[in-house]
């Protein structure tokens, strides 16, 4: 079947050309990129870089494609008349500019192809089409979206009274081939808005977070472009000064208004309440802390003190995980002042989360902390793959266990704010579903507690509590992060000796490698 064309391609006067920059900067192209491929879209941005100005263009192009080519209503709500109003001029302006561009193509804009009936048509609030679609202005209340179809856009959403009930009326129309773009500044940790990047990021709804902040719009060119199209003096002190300004103009509010930072409290990021409620005593906590000076006493007293401690508290447990589920690891590393955490879970068919089984390990050699994990991932019937801590001297602990189980079943991880910000919030996400189960304890219960929301990501601040730095959270969110390793399935039949096939003709499954999750169970 002949794919129609997309439509989200920009006419030859949008592109660069010559000493001139494109009309879209990249993080506007990136916005109307994911616009074309994706049907829910949140974008958090900062003020005042044209990413409103941008998406009109995407309106005009939508709007103004027949339905074959992905052409569609726009339903444009922002939360003041002011907005509408801007957002049809601009969508005004650029269906001007691509009228030439639609010409060439024999396919015109407009009903009225004459400049007076353009003009005619671009009213306060509609733009309508030779397509049969329109660019339509409508209010922020749910009721303004029933019986309609189309790309709606959220402009400002944070600044919308009744956000979560117009997302609600929005997601229908996703269902008969509509897409949605929720688009704004930040206005406090607990906005609805926020809640719904949260819940995007966590996989709690389906859709992709765009992230732009006022440094990235500068470093994609955003002060040449304005320079261009304002008269600035286009120098390095004059950006330089002109940066500087726009800083000290926000102060305080800098965070939220331009680095998309929500301003928030200084609670927990996960309840202690949501925790408890998925603890239960079914479950395991093997831990083993290694005495002063046990790195200097004999390899095989160390090995022989270690095989103990698994024979008598961990290899019985391995042994009650689910032989026909897939099992990973998650691990945070730790030699003297950290604990080591070995994180051992499931991912059950209605995709909760069990973890019958966690390892903490205290003062012991890397060469002992080895020894634990090939135990482990030798005992389980069904390895998936582990992520690693591999954040400093964790880095070698890794790269040994890559080296033995494979390259495509061990990641070493470096842990950065933005691992935290794309990862932490689906171990949030387990806790407030109760979809996770794991040991009754109350150690592992302020691992968790001691995360914090920091300048928008969690984070473990520098502090520790009973010798503990939230190192039961990185383990659990670096297990839950390799439980969604892809991999491909592989069946062989036995065969005897004899050269004929088992009678019961049984097909036997394993995994390996990457590839698709779907078709095991």
């Amino acid at each position: 079947m002949t794919q129609p064309a997309a439509r989200h391609e920009l006419p030859a006067s949008m592109v660069a050309g010559g000493d001139l920059p494109s009309v879209l900067l990249p993080y506007q192209q990136r916005l109307l990129s994911l616009m074309a491929t994706e049907q829910l879209v949140v974008c958090e941005k900062s003020r005042r870089i044209g990413m409103t100005w941008g998406i009109g263009s995407d309106a005009v192009l939508t709007a103004g494609a027949q339905r074959a080519a992905g052409g569609m209503d726009v339903l444009y709500i922002g939360f003041n008349l002011d907005m509408a109003q801007e957002f049809i001029d601009v969508c005004a302006m650029w269906a001007k500019a691509f009228m030439p561009a639609a010409s060439a193509v024999e396919e015109f804009i407009f009903k009225d192809q004459t400049e007076e009936g353009a003009d005619k048509d671009i009213n306060a609030f509609r733009i309508r089409f030779a397509s049969g679609f329109d660019i339509v202005a409508l209010t922020s209340k749910p009721r303004s979206l029933r019986g309609r179809q189309g790309f709606v856009i959220f402009d400002e959403a944070a600044f919308h009274d009744e956000l979560d009930e117009m997302l609600k009326a929005a997601v229908a129309l996703l269902m008969l081939g509509g897409k949605v773009l929720v688009i704004s500044t930040h206005d406090g940790a607990e906005n609805a808005f926020n809640r719904l990047i949260a819940d995007v990021r966590s996989g709690k709804r389906k859709g992709v977070v765009l992230r732009v902040t006022f440094d990235d719009a500068v470093n994609d060119g955003w002060y040449e472009q304005m320079a261009l199209s304002r008269g600035w003096p286009n120098t390095p002190e004059a950006k330089a000064e002109k940066i500087a300004d726009i800083m000290a103009f926000y102060g305080d509010d800098a965070d939220e208004e331009l680095h998309c930072i929500p301003k928030m409290g200084s609670g927990a990021y996960i309840s202690a309440a949501a925790v408890e409620a998925c603890m239960t005593d079914a479950h395991h906590i093997a831990r083993l802390s290694c005495p002063s000076g046990f790195e200097l006493r004999p390899a095989e007293e160390r090995r022989a003190f270690v095989q103990t401690f698994l024979d008598n508290e961990v290899v019985s447990h391995l042994t009650r995980l689910d032989d026909d589920r897939l099992t990973a690891m998650g691990e945070d590393f730790g030699r003297t002042s950290d604990l080591t955490i070995l994180a051992i879970g499931q991912e059950q068919r209605d995709l909760s989360v069990v973890v019958p089984l966690m390892i903490e390990l205290k003062n012991m050699p890397i060469e002992q902390q080895y020894q634990v994990i090939e135990c482990v991932i030798t005992g389980l019937a069904r390895f998936l793959g582990a992520k690693f801590d591999a954040t400093g001297n964790g880095l070698g602990l890794a790269e040994r266990c890559q080296e033995r189980f494979g390259y495509d079943r061990i990641e070493a991880v470096k842990l950065s704010q933005g691992y935290y910000l794309e990862h932490g919030p689906r171990v949030k996400k387990h806790f407030e579903d109760q979809t996770i189960s794991l040991a009754n304890d109350v150690d592992v219960r302020d691992d968790m507690r001691a995360v914090k929301l920091v300048r928008g990501i969690p984070t473990i601040p520098n502090e520790r509590n009973k010798g503990r730095h939230g190192d039961a959270f990185v383990a659990l969110m670096l297990l839950l992060a390799a439980l969604k390793t892809e991999y491909q399935v592989a069946t062989y039949e036995r065969v005897p000796r004899g050269g004929r096939p088992d009678d019961d003709g049984k097909t036997v499954e394993t995994t390996a490698g990457f590839g698709s999750r779907e078709g095991l169970w």
